[in-house]
């Protein structure tokens, strides 16, 4: 059964200074995430561990109105770079040259994947998606 809640709560702001305190959908790794908009292009900036991914802060927008237009559960698909994405998932849909970015929301070669795990819990916090929280095979739709 899926189950549904928030991402470790999200507190902070979103910002540099005060970053939102996420986990991922399994609730496995805690991680932060904020908008740094000074960046060029601007970005949304996740820090895992000693690992930062920085992906185009528009997704946060892109993917809340592709979910809408798709109007139902979608799998999140999370996967490395190196590894491919399954097909109809949120990670192939962030690498795809018809999303509206062309390509890899990504922005740290090497470091671009992992979009269906940290990007949800970010539209969760923010209140634009549902996410699941289950051990894996989790899904994400707009509200």
């Amino acid at each position: 059964m899926a189950t549904k809640g928030k991402s470790g709560g999200g507190a902070g702001e979103g910002t540099r200074e005060h970053p939102w305190k996420l986990k991922t959908p399994s609730g496995t790794s805690e991680f932060t995430a904020f908008r740094d908009e000074a960046l060029d292009p601007p970005a949304l900036v996740v820090k895992s561990g000693a690992t930062e991914l920085r992906y185009h802060l528009r997704c946060i927008e892109d993917l809340h109105a592709m979910l809408k237009k798709q109007g139902d559960w979608m799998p999140l698909g999370s996967a490395d770079e190196q590894k491919p994405a399954a097909d109809g998932t949120v990670e192939a849909w962030a690498r795809s040259s018809k999303n509206p970015v062309g390509g890899w929301y990504g922005l740290k070669k090497g470091l671009r994947g992992r979009f269906g795990m940290y990007v949800p819990p970010v539209m969760e916090a923010l209140h634009l998606a549902d996410v699941e929280h289950n051990p894996k095979s989790n899904r994400m739709r707009a509200r």
